[in-house]
């Protein structure tokens, strides 16, 4: 069975010859350089041989033609600190214009996501990193601004929201003539600790929906990542992707949950700090065992909830390969 066929069966939950696996990082300094990123994706699947291949950008790449301005410092997730926000005063929104997707920091993460494609010769599905436009304005504007534009100046923050969004569909439109199978689309503010669910059906929602809802019909694998702790998992699980990750370890609902509030599949099952990153191979294949054992192995992608860490030990990213194969990793 190849990555298409295992991933696609167990989107619909059908029999598998087996649970299908990924795992995705950061790649700090290689970031910077489209050739860079590309080589450090593409050995890293041809190391590890995932079912599909998810592309991490830093998160600055969609707004860094605004003049947002960030820095690696050692962050063990291979994030970068913002050094450089774009928006100090709630009018500022009212002033962003529509980036061209082919230029700047855009237009050389879809060099990168060429250069991937042509790499792997369509082997394995791969997927687009695409931030949500609350996502993308918190880059801009730091969380706690965020917040108080969204509570003392709505009316601008739609108006910024609407641009980032137009940015958003652009950059689509422009992937849309790459052979991917879909996007990972990361929404970070759909949380009860950061939000209020009003709040997000405002801000946060309706901007979901006009994206997603455009998505090409040949992009077949469009997985959600709903990041933090207390996701909105109710509220999101209706909308229209194959797949939903979050962190499942850490916070409700737990897989078995998920997966009766969401008709795709589940994405998860490993602590990232826990499990990969502080555990040992045995750790990680008896928690790996304990996902499959969740779900009944069936709507299932064994995964971590986030991305690994950049200083995660080999042997257990062998394990979480080696389980599903059956092997000892």
């Amino acid at each position: 069975m190849d990555k298409r066929e295992r991933l696609e069966k167990t989107i619909a939950g059908e029999a598998t010859d087996r649970v299908p696996a990924a795992l995705w990082r950061h790649w700090p300094g290689d970031d910077e350089r489209a050739a860079d990123l590309a080589r450090a994706v593409v050995d890293f699947q041809q190391q590890f041989d995932w079912d599909f291949v998810k592309v991490t950008p830093a998160s600055s790449y969609s707004v860094a033609d605004y003049g947002v301005q960030d820095l690696w410092e050692g962050n063990l997730e291979g994030t970068r600190s913002y050094t450089r926000r774009v928006i100090s005063r709630s009018l500022d929104w009212t002033e962003l214009r529509p980036l061209d997707p082919l230029r700047g920091a855009l237009g050389r993460h879809l060099e990168a996501l060429q250069l991937i494609t042509s790499a792997l010769g369509g082997t394995v599905p791969v997927i687009a990193t695409v931030f949500n436009p609350l996502a993308q304005a918190k880059h801009m504007a730091g969380e706690e601004l965020l917040i108080r534009h969204m509570r003392t100046r709505p009316e601008r923050l739609h108006t910024g929201l609407n641009i980032l969004t137009e940015t958003t569909l652009r950059f689509i439109d422009a992937l849309r003539r790459m052979p991917i199978a879909g996007l990972f689309y990361a929404v970070q503010h759909a949380s009860y600790d950061v939000m209020a669910e009003d709040e997000y059906r405002a801000f946060g929602l309706p901007y979901d929906r006009k994206i997603l809802d455009t998505l090409p019909e040949k992009w077949w694998f469009n997985l959600m990542h709903l990041h933090g702790s207390a996701p909105m998992f109710k509220l999101m699980a209706d909308l229209p992707v194959q797949a939903i990750n979050w962190h499942d370890r850490d916070t409700e609902p737990d897989l078995a949950q998920g997966k009766s509030l969401f008709a795709g599949a589940v994405c998860g099952g490993l602590s990232r700090w826990q499990h990969l990153h502080n555990g040992t191979p045995s750790s990680v294949r008896e928690a790996a065992r304990d996902a499959i054992h969740q779900t009944g192995g069936r709507r299932f992608i064994l995964s971590t909830g986030c991305v690994i860490m950049v200083t995660t030990p080999q042997s257990n990213i062998r394990a979480v390969r080696g389980v599903v194969e059956g092997s000892e990793g």
